[in-house]
């Protein structure tokens, strides 16, 4: 099944703690979304709802930071964490209309460090570490029959390496996988982009390239790179584009007719798929699908 297929712009739904934050629910904790899975699901398909009414033709599942190894840690188990999985792409589906597609949500890594990993890249894992980490989650999450894995945020080569050889396993799941960016050239980890993208390139079930959870100002520099490697769709959900004040503890918000006439620079410049990460809420997602769709 080929996704990309869909005729003129897909719209990708925003930032899911943005948005739960702007509802009111507290989701601070290691486990981020992964916490509000356990305690309060309602609020994550009420999440999900608003981006549906605001014109997302895709939902992105809450199980991005859901991990055996991260629940562990956290005090929990690892059924527990197998549950979350699968009950991310059921309550995903609960929020959707009748074309709503369910991406399934596998993060990196660096996402459980809880320090900033996810924009560093180099862990110091082997490939066995690493691998051990993704197989399961990949596993438990193409059981539950998402329409599409949504490999996200992947700062390293390395990594999405190993990614890769998972994905041999599941031919008939499509997937994209979009990657965080240091500048306009490299990934997190420093490698150039076009390297992280010819690998994506080979991998048989990916059917979009792109950049995700990225600051915006970088992302004409960085289409034009991929879109000069691949031949596949290309997706772009990059972050509001805020400043982080330490003080208040949260990102300058970002007016959404902003957030909007940058997308529709990516839609300029390639991408068929677009959406936002953090900072991006409904507003702004129904002011991108205004902008990019007409």
């Amino acid at each position: 099944m080929f996704l990309t297929d869909r005729p003129g712009i897909t719209i990708v739904d925003g930032g899911l703690s943005t948005q739960l934050e702007l509802m009111g629910y507290d989701i601070s904790g290691s486990l981020w979304t992964g916490r509000a899975l356990l305690e309060q699901p309602d609020a994550i398909e009420s999440a999900h709802r608003a981006f549906v009414e605001a014109g997302a033709d895709v939902l992105i599942t809450a199980s991005y930071q859901v991990s055996r190894q991260g629940f562990i840690e956290a005090g929990l188990t690892a059924a527990a964490a197998d549950r979350c999985l699968l009950r991310s792409i059921e309550i995903a589906r609960a929020a959707c209309a009748p074309s709503t597609i369910v991406a399934a949500s596998v993060g990196p890594y660096g996402a459980i460090s809880h320090d900033g990993g996810e924009y560093r890249g180099n862990y110091g894992l082997s490939a066995v570490q690493l691998r051990d980490f993704h197989r399961p989650r990949i596993e438990i999450l193409a059981s539950g029959s998402p329409d599409l894995l949504a490999i996200e945020t992947i700062p390293d080569v390395r990594e999405l390496e190993v990614i890769a050889e998972i994905l041999e396993d599941f031919p008939h799941l499509p997937a994209w996988i979009t990657f965080t960016a240091a500048d306009g050239a490299h990934t997190c980890a420093g490698q150039p982009m076009e390297a992280a993208i010819e690998i994506a390139d080979g991998i048989a079930s990916v059917q979009l390239v792109g950049i995700n959870c990225t600051a915006p100002q970088f992302l004409p520099q960085l289409l034009g790179r991929i879109s000069a490697t691949t031949a596949k769709a290309v997706i772009a959900y990059p972050n509001a584009g805020g400043v982080w004040s330490a003080q208040q503890e949260s990102w300058q918000q970002v007016p959404a007719a902003s957030v909007a006439a940058a997308a529709a620079t990516w839609v300029d410049l390639g991408a068929t798929w677009v959406g936002g990460c953090c900072g991006t809420d409904a507003a702004a997602i129904s002011a991108i699908r205004a902008e990019v769709t007409g």
